[in-house]
């Protein structure tokens, strides 16, 4: 019978050896607890970006472009409670299509038209116009606002391309070339009268 005394003993050691080590496994092995979120800095917004709606990545890129340039007048509101804004030197105020009887891409025919010969055209100021609606539109967006602002910042786009073009420096990003932009204003403005459309047309053709 004492073998079998050694054998069971040795069993037995072995087993609480084994519990032993499970235990020590247990002990050392990674905790599971709820991983802490991430330490974020608060947003810091740009002045024309008064909501919290998340932004498309394009948008954002275009406000961290534009900050530095972009001044706001929180006094004077313009479109979803968006403060006017200053591009180098263009009030959205004076080039609000919203203020228009006229439908958007009218009143962007009207009042973003080119002279001949194009490459005479003041580039700087249609920029600053284009700034200042790009400017707007984040605000707008980051509010969820309505976006019909949309039609006249491609047409805006669409002229800053032609003339870039025109005086020799057209753009290499094949989303700022004449023809892009000029599908962007069609899509955006498919309820807008044939004819105007047309009108937009006619002028991508056109970037000498």
């Amino acid at each position: 019978m004492q073998p079998s005394f050694v054998i069971l003993a040795a069993g037995a050691g072995a087993a609480l050896a084994g519990g032993s080590q499970i235990q020590a496994s247990i002990s050392v092995g990674p905790r599971l607890t709820r991983p802490k979120a991430p330490n974020l800095a608060p947003r810091q917004n740009a002045c024309f970006v008064v909501g919290n709606s998340v932004l498309p990545q394009e948008v954002s890129d275009a406000v961290t472009n534009l900050e530095a340039k972009v001044t706001c007048d929180a006094s004077k509101k313009t479109i979803s409670g968006v403060p006017d804004v200053d591009a180098g030197g263009v009030k959205f105020s004076s080039i609000n299509f919203a203020d228009s009887s006229q439908t958007p891409l009218a009143f962007a025919l009207d009042k973003f038209a080119t002279k001949e010969p194009l490459a005479d055209n003041d580039l700087a100021t249609f920029q600053g116009e284009l700034d200042a609606y790009v400017a707007t539109e984040a605000g707008i967006r980051s509010v969820g606002g309505n976006l019909a602002i949309k039609v006249p910042k491609f047409f805006l786009a669409m002229q800053v391309s032609r003339i870039q073009t025109a005086q020799g420096n057209p753009p290499a990003a094949a989303g700022q070339q004449v023809d892009h932009l000029r599908d962007k204003v069609i899509k955006n403005a498919g309820k807008e009268d044939k004819a105007l459309l047309d009108q937009v047309t006619a002028l991508a053709a056109k970037t000498t």
